[in-house]
C-alpha cells in the first residue's frame, strides 16, 4: 500500500529538520541573511574584505535575492507542491542533499575569489536547477498544469541568477545591472501570483471566524488575471529600460492596478490579527515601490536605490517573513496566533524598508536599516528556530 504524506513524515526517524521542506530552508535562509548582513555591514565599515569576486554591494544584493530568497522559495514550494499535486513530500536524506546544494552555493559565491569562476557559477546554479527539475517532475506526475506558471517564474529567476554571474564576470557593477532587475521583477510576479491566492483565502478564513460579514473578493478572478497580465509589460520595461519616461508612467499605472487589487481583499478589516494584516501590508509594498520608482524618474532623483529597496526589503522581505512565521506555526502544530515577539519582528522589518528609503537624506540610514533588518531576522531565528529544528512534542492522549 502506498504511503500517505503523513505516514511518510512519521516514517522518517532522522533529524526533525529534514522532516519537511520548509524546516531547513526557512531556518537557515534566515540564519544566512543575518550572517550576510553582518558581513556586508562589516565590509562597508572597512573592517573586513569579503573573499568574493563580486564587489561588496553586488554580493550583498546577490545573496539576498538569489541566496536568501532562493532558500525561502524552495521551502515554500517543497511544502506547497505536495498539496497541489497530492503526491508525497521530499523528506529525509534527499531533502538534506538538496539543502547541501544550497549551502554549497552560498560558500561558492562567498569564496569565489579563490576558486575558478566556472566552478562558482556551476555550484551556485546547481541548486535552483535541481529544485526546478524536481518541481517539474511533481507537476507532471500530478498533472497539476495550473502551477506550471510558478515553475516558469522559477526558471526565469534562475536565468536572472546566471545573468548576474555573467555581468559580474565581465567586470560590471552587477547590483545595478539588468540581472538584478530581472530577479526582482520575477520575484514580484511570484508574490503577485501566490499572494493573490493565499491572501484573500487566509483573510476569508479569518473573517469567517469573526462577526464581520464582509468577505474579500475570491482569489484569481478575471480582474486579478488582468492585473497580472498588465504587470508584465510594466516590469519588462523596468528591466530593459529603467530610465525611460514610458517605463515610469507604466510603473505608476502598475502601482495603481495593484492598489485596486489589494483593496478588494478587505485588509483593513484584519488589523486585530497580525498574521493576516502583515500579508496585506507586505503586498502593499509592491505598489509603493512602483510609485517610488515611477515618480523618481518623472519628478526628479528621489533616490532610485531607496525606492528599489521598498520592493526588496518591503515586498520580498516582509512577504517571505510573513509566510515563514505563519507556515512554521501551522505546520508544527501550533496555534495560529502572533505573539508580541512576532509583531516586533514585523515592525522592525517594515521600519527597515522605510529607513532605507531615507538614505539620500540621511547618510547613516543604510546602517540603521541594516540593524533593523538584523533585529527582525535574528528575532525570527530566536523565536521560530526551535520549532523548525526540533520535532513538536507529542501530545498526551
Amino acid at each position: 500500500m502506498a504511503q500517505t504524506s503523513s505516514e511518510k513524515l512519521r516514517a522518517w526517524q532522522g533529524p526533525a529538520i529534514f522532516s519537511f521542506g520548509f524546516r531547513p530552508f526557512f531556518l537557515f535562509g534566515a540564519v544566512w541573511v543575518v550572517l550576510a548582513m553582518v558581513l556586508w555591514l562589516a565590509s562597508m565599515a572597512g573592517l573586513i574584505t569579503l573573499p568574493t569576486r563580486f564587489d561588496p554591494v553586488s554580493w550583498h544584493a546577490h545573496e539576498f535575492l538569489f541566496g536568501y530568497l532562493g532558500a525561502i522559495v524552495a521551502g515554500f514550494l517543497l511544502t506547497a507542491v505536495p498539496n497541489w499535486t497530492g503526491r508525497l513530500p521530499l523528506v529525509g536524506w534527499p531533502l538534506a542533499a538538496l539543502f547541501a546544494l544550497w549551502v554549497m552555493g552560498r560558500a561558492a559565491v562567498l569564496f569565489s575569489a579563490h576558486i575558478p569562476v566556472a566552478l562558482a557559477i556551476i555550484v551556485d546554479l546547481a541548486f535552483p536547477i535541481v529544485l526546478g527539475a524536481m518541481i517539474l517532475r511533481e507537476i507532471i506526475a500530478g498533472k497539476n498544469w495550473r502551477n506550471l506558471v510558478v515553475l516558469g517564474l522559477l526558471s526565469v529567476f534562475t536565468l536572472a541568477n546566471a545573468l548576474f554571474h555573467v555581468e559580474a564576470t565581465q567586470g560590471g557593477y552587477a547590483a545595478q545591472g539588468m540581472s538584478l532587475r530581472l530577479g526582482v521583477a520575477t520575484s514580484l510576479m511570484m508574490i503577485s501570483v501566490i499572494g493573490g491566492r493565499i491572501i484573500p483565502s487566509f483573510t476569508r478564513n479569518w473573517l469567517a471566524r469573526t462577526d464581520i460579514a464582509a468577505r474579500p473578493a475570491p482569489p484569481m478572478q478575471r480582474f486579478d488575471k488582468l492585473v497580472l497580465l498588465a504587470s508584465l509589460p510594466a516590469l519588462a520595461g523596468w528591466v530593459l529600460y529603467p530610465a525611460a519616461t514610458l517605463t515610469s508612467v507604466a510603473l505608476v499605472a502598475f502601482g495603481a492596478a495593484h492598489v485596486a487589487r489589494l483593496t478588494r481583499w478587505q485588509g483593513h478589516r484584519t488589523l486585530s490579527e497580525p498574521l493576516v494584516w502583515v500579508l496585506h501590508a507586505a503586498y502593499a509594498f509592491i505598489p509603493l515601490g512602483a510609485f517610488a520608482l515611477g515618480f523618481d524618474q518623472l519628478l526628479g532623483n528621489l533616490g532610485t536605490a531607496g525606492a528599489q529597496h521598498l520592493w526588496m526589503l518591503g515586498a520580498i522581505g516582509a512577504m517571505t517573513l510573513a509566510v515563514m512565521t505563519r507556515a512554521t506555526l501551522g505546520h508544527t502544530g501550533q496555534t495560529l496566533i502572533a505573539n508580541r515577539a512576532t509583531v516586533l519582528i514585523y515592525i522592525c522589518l517594515f521600519a527597515s524598508a522605510f529607513t532605507r528609503l531615507c538614505a539620500p537624506l540621511w547618510l547613516e540610514a543604510s546602517y540603521v536599516a541594516g540593524v533593523l533588518w538584523l533585529v527582525a531576522f535574528s528575532g525570527f531565528v530566536a523565536a521560530y528556530g526551535p520549532s523548525l529544528m526540533f520535532a513538536a512534542p507529542r501530545k498526551k492522549k
